[in-house]
């Protein structure tokens, strides 16, 4: 049986969630909160999650889609971090093997000694991950370099470094694991953003969620109350009692995407910009995407964070002198994202230390705030929160889900489409018998994929489709504006909507588009 992440009726939904007692209510459905939703219903416990705009809007669908190995903190002299980053990539490898895809990562070198410099960092590097010997990393002499990437500038690096790295569909694990929760018995929803929260004496006991598709606000008691709200975990937390200090510290990362004609690259390239820092070009199918810029983020913790001018000058600045290419300009950005990146505020009191850079916090009402995390440790950090869950309520409970596979786990394609294998795999042949036609010519998002978005992945707006379900509209840029009216045409139909409606959801969706390149 296929697991749903909602119910198809919102009022039965709402009806579950006033009138269940949870063992833990989670407020947030980006990958930190969907790991200890999985983590906890595996675990025995009756579990809701409530989030207040659509699952992995935030950061957890904004990051560099990379399932990184821990190779920065080789840098930093951190090899417990090296160990454990491994072990957690191979765990997520473990249980979606279509959403941790192997790939060589190239490091061009200018010279022969700074490629050494690059292979004994590899060499430690996999002797504490465990690299094994097929993975190894490669090195390429100028031959070998022109011949696998043609577009790299030869009389400025005579030789390069290749080394495993594993590409990710980010909100597409964040989905895996939240349908892995509802099979375990969790009760998820959307659109429910909190408003206030419930208390028994001096302990927070529940939330307030407002549902703004009815209009009704609905209780949701628990005995723990969650706190991964991410980059607003500051928010909530503050609907407890004023901290003593800012939880989170908040930086901005952008990506831009380009047409993989103006950047002909066959594998992942690492690049090292003017201020020391490591960015990255990689290609999907016919685009490009670069990144990340890493700046400080005092501003509003807006759900789409601006991409501006100087990102963008600085992303391609530092890319264009690796390659033969005319210079990439603003004017050739297709689409962009931005997302804020969260690490928690050291020294904080009552702040528990748990799987790399997060944090856990228990405010004076006994609300549980994690800070900080990475999407690679996603699980690691669900087991050591609800580990502490039950500590904390003196409960013995079940062994954890470990690496079991995530719904639609598969290593082999059970179709030929490669798209469709890395975005659904497993199921990727129930999506296709939904409909296997196309929806625009030239673009390959199938009719079925709307369907299964909305029947099986609780998408509800045409935003949710194009960026969060398909993926299209970063990756298909070209096509998204058309794939836009058809695809709202196939929800208007699922969905009830009414001509109005459905206008409405387009021109909303146009806009977003427009804003990703206003820097230009």
């Amino acid at each position: 049986m296929t697991p749903k992440l909602t119910p198809a009726s919102r009022a039965e939904l709402l009806d579950e969630l006033e009138t269940t007692r949870f063992d833990i209510v989670v407020i947030g459905g980006g990958i930190a909160g969907a790991g200890i939703a999985r983590e906890a219903a595996a675990r025995g416990l009756r579990v809701a999650l409530c989030e207040a705009d659509d699952f992995g809007i935030g950061t957890s669908s904004r990051s560099s889609k990379l399932i990184h190995g821990g190779l920065r903190y080789l840098a930093q002299g951190r090899f417990d971090f090296v160990r454990r980053t491994a072990r957690e990539r191979n765990a997520v490898h473990a249980m979606a093997p279509h959403l941790a895809r192997p790939c060589w990562m190239v490091a061009p070198a200018r010279h022969w000694l700074q490629a050494q410099g690059f292979r004994c960092a590899l060499a430690v590097y996999e002797r504490l991950g465990g690299v094994s010997r097929g993975d190894a990393h490669l090195s390429w002499d100028r031959a070998q370099l022109g011949q696998r990437e043609p577009s790299i500038r030869l009389d400025a690096y005579g030789r390069a470094i290749a080394f495993r790295e594993f590409l990710t569909d980010d909100v597409r694990l964040v989905l895996a694991v939240l349908r892995a929760a509802a099979a375990s018995g969790a009760v998820l929803a959307t659109r429910t953003p909190v408003r206030n929260l419930l208390r028994q004496g001096s302990v927070v006991s529940g939330v307030v969620v407002h549902c703004p598709l009815t209009g009704r606000e609905v209780e949701v008691r628990a005995s723990t109350v969650v706190n991964a709200a991410g980059p607003w975990v500051d928010r909530l937390a503050l609907l407890e009692a004023e901290p003593p200090a800012a939880q989170v510290v908040v930086s901005k990362g952008v990506h831009l995407v380009v047409d993989r004609s103006r950047l002909p690259i066959e594998h992942p390239i690492l690049c090292v910009a003017p201020d020391r820092r490591w960015i990255f070009a990689v290609p999907r199918r016919d685009v490009v995407y670069i990144g990340t810029t890493e700046t400080d983020h005092d501003g509003d913790r807006a759900v789409w964070p601006t991409v501006d001018r100087s990102d963008v000058d600085y992303l391609l600045t530092a890319l264009n002198g690796y390659f033969t290419t005319s210079p990439l300009k603003p004017d050739d950005v297709q689409a962009a994202w931005a997302g804020l990146r969260t690490l928690p505020v050291r020294g904080v009191r009552k702040s528990i230390r748990m799987s790399r850079e997060a944090e856990l916090r228990i405010g004076p009402g006994k609300l549980l705030s994690i800070s900080g995390g990475k999407l690679t440790g996603f699980a690691g950090l669900a087991a050591d929160a609800v580990d502490l869950v039950g500590r904390l309520a003196g409960r013995e409970l079940r062994p954890g889900p470990g690496v079991r596979p995530l719904p639609g786990a598969a290593s082999e394609p059970v179709v030929s489409d490669e798209r469709l294998h890395q975005l659904y795999g497993a199921d990727a042949s129930d999506v296709v018998s939904l409909g296997a036609a196309r929806l625009v010519e030239g673009a390959p998002v199938l009719t079925g994929e709307v369907d299964w978005a909305v029947d099986v992945e609780a998408a509800t707006t045409l935003e949710d489709v194009i960026y969060r379900r398909t993926l299209a509209a970063w990756f298909l840029p070209r096509h998204r504006s058309d794939l836009a009216e058809v695809i709202a045409d196939r929800m208007a139909v699922l969905l009830g909507w009414s001509p109005h409606a459905r206008q409405a959801q387009v021109e909303a969706v146009q806009l977003r588009f427009a804003a990703e390149v206003a820097f230009a």
